[in-house]
């Protein structure tokens, strides 16, 4: 008998199934195919670096769901998944980086010896991890089947958290605490970044008191003077240097639930317009923070952030946060709703956002974040303590 060590209660995963269930009656579904990982794990538990490959999770209107993958990623099933081990079901090896069979052949034979090959499937089209070429093949093994887009059907049932999620990303925030304070204490000139990096990871992965380090859904970013117009770089060997701004955007995980945070280091004498611009950001973050309540919408924090930076001359011209959780490479955002002008989504309590307003203007970035949590009443929930502001090594 395999020891499995889920990291929720049953009652948590059903209530994640009765919501699933519920929005696919809404489109009708007589059974949802899950290719995001975030989603597989998020409904059955599964963990495993294998999604590489094709897998996913059938969920059906009333049996319980089955975890779909390769044989060999089938014994990583039995041991993290809730189901019973028969609802862990592997296609063989000759299916994998195959020019003569594509595995969506050995999934279209599954569901047709369950009944749904005349029936309503729906399927996450827009996902890193479905490909065109999957899609065809299952069009083409099951004419019969209606296929309907449920891109984010899973995703937005994950909006709001249990109170056992909350605490998994409280624990994230620690480790994230924890990496921010070791980058303030170690940056110096002359420092190669490279370095710095693999203390970072140390502090991740070692974690702390409590919770254990996993891997986070994002590398550190962490880009200095002029490069951090780009937000998305990572690092290289280059030595950190007097006179120049880094921001760092890393992230704590723990068991795949994440708490990203950013703060910028300025290495000297800071130049006058990014002391001007640190007020402007603080200022929209914490008008953000305040518009950050319940029964609120979206596109009120957003409101809130752009005045200050407005008045102080500064254009911004993306959304300021995204919704987290629970996630896989290669981004731990859950890509439902946006903080920005257009988004009209009432905020509820449990739900837990990166508010990440980012400057990236033509020559010069600057991150001050807050990952956090709308709460009942009043404003929202930071899930790290530390002071709001770039901090200076002069």
């Amino acid at each position: 008998m395999i020891e499995k060590d889920l990291p929720f209660s049953a009652q948590e995963y059903q209530r994640r199934l009765d919501k699933t269930r519920a929005a696919m009656a809404k489109l009708d579904l007589d059974a949802l195919f899950v290719t995001d990982p975030s989603n597989q794990h998020w409904i059955t538990g599964y963990d495993g670096w294998s999604f590489y490959v094709h897998q996913g999770v059938i969920v059906l209107p009333e049996a319980d769901p089955i975890w779909w993958g390769r044989n060999q990623d089938a014994n990583g099933g039995v041991r993290t998944c809730w189901m019973t081990d028969d609802r862990v079901i592997g296609y063989a090896d000759n299916y994998v980086q195959s020019t003569e069979r594509h595995p969506m052949q050995d999934l279209a034979e599954r569901l047709t010896g369950m009944g749904l090959a005349d029936k309503r499937i729906g399927v996450e089209m827009d996902n890193y991890y479905f490909s065109a070429k999957a899609m065809q093949v299952l069009r083409e093994e099951l004419p019969e089947a209606t296929f309907l887009d449920a891109t984010a059907l899973v995703n937005w049932q994950r909006a709001v958290k249990s109170e056992e999620e909350l605490g998994f990303m409280r624990k994230a925030a620690l480790i994230s605490e924890k990496i921010t304070d070791g980058l303030m204490e170690r940056v110096e000139p002359g420092i190669p970044k490279n370095e710095i990096v693999a203390e970072i990871f140390r502090d991740a992965i070692r974690g702390v008191d409590g919770a254990w380090g996993d891997y986070p859904a994002i590398v550190p970013l962490l880009p200095s003077g002029s490069d951090a117009a780009a937000p998305h770089l990572t690092w290289n060997g280059r030595e950190f240097a007097t006179g120049e701004a880094t921001f760092f955007e890393i992230s704590g995980c723990y068991r795949r639930y994440h708490a990203p945070f950013c703060r910028t280091l300025f290495l000297g004498k800071p130049p006058q317009f990014l002391l001007d611009a640190e007020k402007a950001l603080v200022e929209g973050l914490e008008a953000g923070l305040e518009a950050a309540q319940a029964g609120n919408r979206a596109c009120d924090i957003a409101a809130a952030l752009a005045a200050p930076l407005e008045r102080a001359g500064i254009e911004r011209g993306a959304r300021c946060g995204y919704p987290i959780g629970l996630s896989y490479p290669p981004d731990w955002g859950e890509r439902t709703i946006s903080l920005r002008a257009e988004d009209e989504t009432v905020l509820e309590p449990g739900m837990t956002f990166h508010f990440m307003p980012g400057l990236w203007m033509s020559d010069w970035g600057l991150e001050i974040t807050e990952s956090i949590l709308i709460k009942e009443t009043g404003p929202a929930e930071t899930f790290c303590n530390r002071p709001r502001k770039m901090f200076v090594k002069d």
